[in-house]
């Protein structure tokens, strides 16, 4: 049982970081790409668009992190009468 426990918070948490990180990988990408072509090499110029890019992403994938968050919990609260004996 504990294993199954791990394993849904493990699956779960990999669910709701993986389309941020996703998105921040594609954003790097790009910059990476942008600054070799341009030749450009401040550090602001690939730190602050990707930060942007990331905090944007949160923002509009809030509400569907939420909903799975809340799934998994009341989902773990319903199992836990099976999980206490």
């Amino acid at each position: 049982m504990v294993v199954e426990l791990l394993r849904g918070a493990l699956l779960t948490a990999f669910w709701l970081a993986a389309p941020l990180l996703l998105i921040a990988f594609v954003a790097g990408i790009a910059l990476s790409m942008l600054q070799i072509v341009t030749s450009i090499q401040d550090m602001a110029f690939s730190t602050i668009p990707r930060l942007i890019a990331f905090l944007v992403s949160a923002l509009l994938l809030l509400p569907w992190m939420l909903g799975k968050s809340m799934t998994y919990t009341v989902q773990l609260i319903s199992d836990l009468g099976r999980y206490a004996k």
